[in-house]
């Protein structure tokens, strides 16, 4: 192979991990997510902009709040799993481009004006939930990423000074019983990939 990563490290992040539907109780630490993120964080985003915005959701009061707002089929896993995080992309990242893009004076005021700052947010926002999701995986928890949800009714509940848009909601923890569906076929190179 002519990847840099050993084999156990392409297996642990992408061949053997999948998306977990049960979880055991085995709490996940504030460090083990803490470690996550300053993995993550580095991750590349257009303009070092970082508009993703994590809730971790542990107290039961707050579970329910969001449990309420899942598609049918994602309540239970939801309700079970020791740890969920919602994942939301920040509109107004453009107030934090002095810290993260600082050698470009201005770059704040043209991102507020710019009317594609949503989508620039969200798609950012959608690579860092990629990164999210593999650090968990680095970690060696499972995540089950799920976007079966009222978004705007989540983005309400849990970001009511408004501004960020709800992506996703990912379950974390160790995986419990029966936790793999079977895996679905991927696309082949031949499929996808066309030289020029």
């Amino acid at each position: 192979m002519s990847l840099a990563l050993s084999q156990e490290a392409q297996d642990l992040l992408f061949r053997e991990a999948r998306t977990a539907n049960t979880f055991t109780d085995e709490p996940v630490t504030q460090e083990q997510i803490r470690a996550i993120y300053d993995l993550v964080k580095y991750g590349p985003t257009s303009m070092n902009i970082q508009p993703l915005r994590l809730v971790l959701v542990r107290s039961p009061r707050a579970r329910e709040r969001l449990v309420a707002h899942m598609s049918e089929g994602n309540k239970a896993k939801t309700g079970s799993a020791p740890l969920v995080a919602i994942l939301a992309a920040d509109e107004d990242y453009h107030e934090f481009l002095p810290k993260t893009f600082p050698h470009v004076p201005g770059a704040r005021d043209r991102h507020a004006a710019n009317p594609a700052r949503h989508e620039v947010a969200a798609f950012n926002a959608a690579l860092q939930t990629g990164y999210f999701i593999l650090g968990v995986r680095a970690a060696g928890l499972a995540a089950g990423p799920m976007t079966g949800l009222d978004a705007e009714a989540v983005a309400k509940e849990f970001f009511p000074e408004g501004g960020k848009r709800v992506l996703a909601v990912v379950n974390i923890g160790k995986p419990g019983p029966d936790a793999w569906k079977n895996r679905l076929p991927r696309l082949d190179y031949d499929e996808v990939v066309a030289e020029v």
